[in-house]
């Protein structure tokens, strides 16, 4: 797997959110990155002086891409050193500097701290999960971890399980991370995390709401969405971790689709029928 030294903020945006997103590495000086509020999505702290010894955990099959500050000596020694060893390993462009001069999306550090102190992350919810409980670990695998964990447990268990492994609960009553009024657990998430000014996030999040919450009105696809995941779900019957991986994949396509392709048309009516002599 080859990969250029660079890639720039745009080209790492489109990536993000897909199930081939890359491992980032946040190389910032440990201050920086202290004092930051946010970081880029999907990411890890590291030290570059560390590198040979946090590159042992890192997949080789997925590409890796070093941000620090502005895309100077920091990535590019952790990058050089990472190529080194066989990575397919990149700087970004202008770091942290290029990617929010763009606008482009962050995830709370706060709520990271909170919610997903370590790595991987772990998170319980209840079993057979339906539209919210997809949603949910698909925005926590593409937007928080890559490599988190989920629990699914009996629904009077959570809470219990949540205390005994450290496991962070979502879509349950009285928590943190669960519906808002009329809102989903996936609303509440984007929130929390500081992704819900992403507008393709936010639309996603409104077909989200119509599947979840018999409100169809909310969007047109809401309908579909509803309609897909039960289907799936009968076809997975409790196998819930079978039923993540096949139903990301529609989550990867409707948010692709909100992002490249929501202004394409399909119309290809059929030829009226020849008049006769």
């Amino acid at each position: 797997m080859h990969a250029t030294f660079f890639t720039t903020p745009q080209d790492l945006w489109t990536l993000i959110g897909t199930a081939a997103a890359p491992q980032i590495i946040d190389a910032r000086r440990d201050d920086s990155y202290a004092a930051a509020p946010a970081i880029l999505p999907i990411s890890t702290w590291r030290d570059p002086a560390d590198v040979a010894a946090w590159a042992a955990n890192l997949d080789r099959s997925r590409r890796v891409i070093v941000a620090c500050k502005a895309g100077h000596e920091r990535s590019q020694s952790a990058t050089a050193c990472l190529r080194a060893q066989g990575f397919a390993a990149s700087v970004l462009v202008d770091g942290y500097a290029g990617w929010t001069r763009l606008a482009l999306p962050l995830v709370a550090k706060a709520a990271l701290e909170r919610f997903a102190p370590r790595r991987p992350s772990l998170w319980v919810t209840r079993r057979r999960p339906k539209i919210d409980r997809i949603a949910c670990p698909w925005l926590i695998r593409r937007f928080i971890d890559a490599d988190a964990k989920i629990l699914f447990v009996d629904p009077p268990q959570v809470a219990t399980v949540a205390r005994e492994t450290g496991a962070t609960p979502f879509d349950i009553d009285d928590i943190a991370l669960s519906h808002e009024g009329e809102r989903c657990s996936f609303d509440t998430m984007l929130r929390v995390f500081g992704l819900e000014p992403q507008p393709e996030l936010a639309k996603l999040a409104h077909i989200v709401r119509g599947a979840d919450t018999a409100r169809h009105d909310l969007a047109p696809e809401a309908a579909g969405l509803h309609a897909v995941s039960l289907g799936l779900s009968a076809l997975a019957g409790d196998d819930d971790h079978g039923l993540l991986e096949r139903a990301f994949v529609i989550y990867d396509a409707l948010f692709a689709w909100l992002r490249f392709a929501a202004q394409e048309r399909h119309n290809w009516p059929a030829r009226p029928p020849e008049m006769s002599a």
